[in-house]
C-alpha cells in the first residue's frame, strides 16, 4: 500500500471520531444569555428534593415560629441537608447559623418572599456582626428570600451607621432568586467560596465587600442614588497568593448620574471581574478607584471582559484597569473559579 494511499485512509478514520471536549469547557458560563438556563440544568442539574423539612410559619401553623427557633432545633454537627421552608411573612429577628450546622437550606415562596429583617448596625454590633442573617457554615442554601437591613441612611454624621444585609462566611454556599436591601455594606460576602444567581443586590457604599471567592450570575447589582459617590465593590484580597475574588457574569449595574465605582481597592490586592454584563450610566467613566493610594495601580486586578451599556465604555477607564483579552478572561467566567463541580446544586423543591 502506497504511502499516500495510507495518509488518505487515515484521514478518513479521522474524520469520523468524535470530539471530545476537556471537561473544563462545560463549566464555561456561555456568552449568550439566553443559554443560561438551559446550560445550568445541564452543568449543575434540576432542582432536588429533599425529605428532612422544618416548616417555619409566622402565624403559628409550622413547627415553630421564628426562623432562629428552627434552626435552634438541628443539631450541632448537622450531617444531612436540612431544609427549612418559611412561609411569607415578615421575621424581625437576627439570625445566626454557626459553624456547627452545615447543610442548612433557608427557602421561601418564590411568588409570595418571606422577609428576614432587623436594624442592627456597626455602633450596636460592629460592622460585620450586624447583618441581618450571618450564615458561617458550610454548604449553605438560601433559596426565595429577602434579607433586609432596616437600620437608617448612613448620613456622614452618625456614627457606626454601617448596617449589613447578609454575612456569609461558609464555604461552599449559594443564593438563588434572594434579594438583599441595605445602604452601605449589604452584602458580607466575606470568606469561603459562594455563587448567588438570580440576585437583587441594593446598596450606596462597598456594598459587596468582603474577603469571599464568589460568582454573582444574572443578578441586578443596584446603586441607590443620592451620594456624591458611591462603590459597589470593595474586595479583601491582602496578596497575589490569595485564591479570592468577585466576577460578576451577565449581571446588570442599575442607577443613574455617573456616581458608582465598580470597585475601589479597599485592601492592595483586591480582584474584581465584570464580564457580559450591562452597565447603565450610573458607572463613573474611570471606573475604578484605587482608594487613594497610587501604590494599588501596580497591585490590584479590575478587569472587564465584553460588557454593554453606556457605563462600559472604557476610553475613560483608570490606567490601571484591564480590558481582558478572552483568554484572560476565561478564568473567571467558568465554574471552575469556584470549584463548583465538588459542592454546588440547583436549588431544592419540596
Amino acid at each position: 500500500m502506497s504511502y499516500t494511499t495510507i495518509m488518505n485512509t487515515l484521514l478518513l478514520i479521522l474524520c469520523f471520531i468524535p470530539i471530545v471536549w476537556s471537561d473544563d469547557d462545560q463549566f464555561m458560563i456561555p456568552a449568550d444569555k439566553s443559554q443560561l438556563e438551559s446550560w445550568f440544568e445541564t452543568t449543575v442539574g434540576n432542582a432536588s428534593s429533599f425529605q428532612k423539612v422544618i416548616n417555619v410559619r409566622v402565624d403559628g401553623s409550622g413547627d415553630f415560629k421564628t426562623v432562629t427557633d428552627a434552626i435552634n432545633s438541628i443539631p450541632s454537627g448537622n450531617k444531612e441537608r436540612v431544609v427549612v421552608s418559611i412561609g411569607p411573612g415578615n421575621y424581625t429577628e437576627k439570625i445566626t447559623i454557626g459553624k456547627d450546622k452545615p447543610f442548612i437550606t433557608l427557602l421561601g415562596d418564590p411568588n409570595n418572599m418571606p422577609v428576614l429583617v432587623f436594624n442592627g448596625t456597626a455602633k450596636t454590633y460592629g460592622t460585620i456582626d450586624s447583618a441581618t442573617l450571618i450564615a458561617d457554615a458550610a454548604n449553605f442554601y438560601c433559596v426565595n428570600l429577602k434579607v433586609v437591613n432596616s437600620a437608617p441612611r448612613p448620613d456622614g454624621v452618625r456614627e457606626g451607621a454601617q448596617a449589613v444585609a447578609v454575612r456569609v462566611g461558609g464555604d461552599a454556599s449559594a443564593f438563588y432568586n434572594c434579594r438583599f436591601y441595605g445602604y452601605q455594606d449589604t452584602v458580607c460576602d466575606y470568606r469561603g467560596r459562594h455563587f448567588f444567581k438570580d440576585c437583587y443586590i441594593e446598596g450606596t457604599i462597598d456594598f459587596i465587600f468582603g474577603r469571599g471567592k464568589s460568582i454573582y450570575l444574572n443578578s441586578e447589582i443596584h446603586v441607590i442614588p443620592g451620594d456624591r459617590i458611591a462603590y459597589i465593590t470593595a474586595q479583601q484580597r491582602s496578596n497575589d497568593e490569595e485564591a479570592t475574588g468577585y466576577v460578576f457574569v451577565h449581571c446588570s449595574v442599575t442607577g443613574s448620574g455617573q456616581t458608582a465605582f465598580l470597585g475601589r481597592a479597599w485592601y492592595p490586592y483586591a480582584r474584581v471581574v465584570f464580564a457580559n454584563s450591562f452597565l447603565s450610566d450610573v458607572v463613573n467613566p474611570q471606573g475604578w478607584s484605587n482608594n487613594k493610594d497610587p501604590s494599588n495601580n501596580r497591585t490590584v486586578f479590575f478587569g472587564e471582559f465584553k460588557n454593554e451599556g453606556p457605563g462600559s465604555n472604557f476610553e475613560g477607564r483608570v490606567t490601571f484597569a484591564k480590558q481582558l483579552k478572552e483568554e484572560e478572561a476565561k478564568p473567571f467566567i467558568s465554574l471552575d473559579f469556584i470549584n463548583s463541580s465538588s459542592w454546588l446544586m440547583p436549588p431544592p423543591k419540596l
